[in-house]
């Protein structure tokens, strides 16, 4: 593809009279989407798929339009052009725009890695053995995923790489179920297993008698599945620069150092560990790695260029709505297999939904509980508990509250396919946290 691809971009991105440049950035896959109910696949197929968008320039305007290709060089060229054309002739109808900032410099990039991934068939094979005589309902989505930029000043940038997601719940009764997931680049049975393994141990858990709750404060051990969520909610507008400027941030107290996290927790928005393409779509060239929380201070906004271009600044190439999409809150000192006993006596939470904002200006949140969350008592599961809601500060719970984060790190995959299978994710380990706070 990557022939076709640099075929395509020799092409349409070329010197064009009254236009500043021509830029084309592809988004393509080649995905097995696989669904199961009872550990067997109840529906199964593949999508392969090319987007290629086409972009002018000319002074501060700027016109673009997007196009499924076919993969057949000589259509997918025909048609880039007419619509290279048709942008062109149309340009100058279009405002000028006073913040349009674009890459100066030629960065050109490739990355690849394949991965090791399984065959449909032998996706299908391997949960069937796994998940045997449980109620499992999943859903696995893999495949080879393909980002690619050029434009008429020769820069050119690939990035493809090979992964998968497996999501599933083994079902109990009622609403009691027990969710996992399972992502990565090399898919591994024997990883599968112990996974599975774990999701049967807490279903076996889940037959115990519920315990209710007393809306009230609660020391909570939180699993990475739910920091994830967490870090999720606050990447809704916590990060970005344009936020900070307008005063509508929700970490806008701890921009201001008007409050703190805990001196332990360091937050950056990791885009080279996560497998996130080096580039975006305009040709911006991101850094690896930006440090937006150190020591439980601020250390650094996400900053489009658009931002940069209006505030002076110098862009950290994020997209325009400035949100992260590699989050990563770096492991604790807290052995991950000790975290129960550490706990003591109070809530495992091992899964969130329903998240928002209760109060953005004071990074309120609230949702509710989910699947496999348990009541604990000293180090040992002895219940699940009643889905419980939550409302509570994510400064005082990262900051005051928080007790202590474990060392082992675990990566949620974005498992979005809206369109088109995502390259996001974000990487957490477990907290425990005090005086957490049940609403009702």
């Amino acid at each position: 593809m990557r022939d076709w691809f640099e075929a395509l971009a020799a092409a349409v991105c070329v010197t064009v009279p009254a236009l500043d440049r021509v830029s084309l950035s592809l988004e393509a896959e080649e995905s097995d989407f696989l669904r199961f109910n009872h550990a067997k696949l109840r529906q199964g197929g593949q999508v392969q798929q090319r987007h290629g968008t086409v972009t002018v320039v000319a002074g501060r305007r700027r016109a673009s339009a997007t196009c499924t290709l076919t993969g057949d060089l000589a259509a997918d060229t025909a048609r880039l052009r007419a619509e290279r054309d048709q942008l062109a002739s149309e340009l100058p109808l279009v405002p000028e725009d006073p913040f349009l900032l674009l890459p100066d410099v030629v960065q050109s990039t490739s990355h690849e890695a394949a991965g090791t991934l399984a065959s449909a068939e032998e996706v299908v094979a391997t949960i069937a053995t796994e998940g045997a005589g449980a109620d499992l309902v999943g859903f696995y989505a893999g495949g080879p995923v393909r980002r690619a930029y050029a434009d008429s000043r020769g820069q050119r940038n690939w990035h493809a790489v090979g992964n998968f997601h497996f999501e599933w719940c083994l079902y109990r009764e009622g609403d009691l179920a027990v969710k996992s997931t399972y992502a990565g680049m090399h898919w591994e049975t024997a990883e599968l297993a112990r996974r599975m393994g774990e999701a049967r141990a807490q279903l076996e858990l889940l037959a115990r008698p519920r315990k209710t709750l007393a809306p009230g404060r609660y020391r909570v051990l939180f699993s990475p599945v739910a920091v994830a969520d967490l870090l999720g909610t606050l990447g809704w507008g916590g990060f970005g620069e344009r936020g900070v400027r307008t005063g509508v941030s929700t970490l806008v107290r701890l921009q201001r150092g008007e409050e703190l996290f805990a001196p332990s927790v360091r937050i950056t928005e990791a885009r080279a560990a996560a497998g996130v393409p080096a580039f975006q779509s305009d040709g911006f060239v991101n850094p690896a790695e930006i440090v937006l929380v150190d020591q439980g201070r601020a250390a650094g906004t996400l900053v489009s260029p658009r931002s940069a271009s209006e505030y002076g600044l110098a862009a950290s190439n994020s997209g325009d709505r400035e949100s992260p999409e590699a989050l990563a809150l770096a492991p604790g000192a807290l052995p991950a297999v000790d975290a129960l006993k550490a706990l003591g006596t109070g809530v495992y939470l091992s899964d969130l939904h329903y998240l928002n904002y209760s109060d953005r200006q004071a990074c309120r949140v609230t949702g509710m509980t989910r699947f496999a969350c348990m009541w604990v008592e000293d180090g040992r599961p002895v219940a699940p508990i009643a889905v419980m809601r939550f409302d509570d500060s994510l400064l005082r719970m990262f900051g005051s509250g928080l007790v202590a984060l474990t060392d082992r790190v675990e990566f949620q995959a974005d498992n979005a396919t809206y369109g088109a299978r995502q390259l996001r994710g974000t990487s957490a380990p477990g907290a425990i946290v005090d005086d957490f706070a049940f609403t009702l």
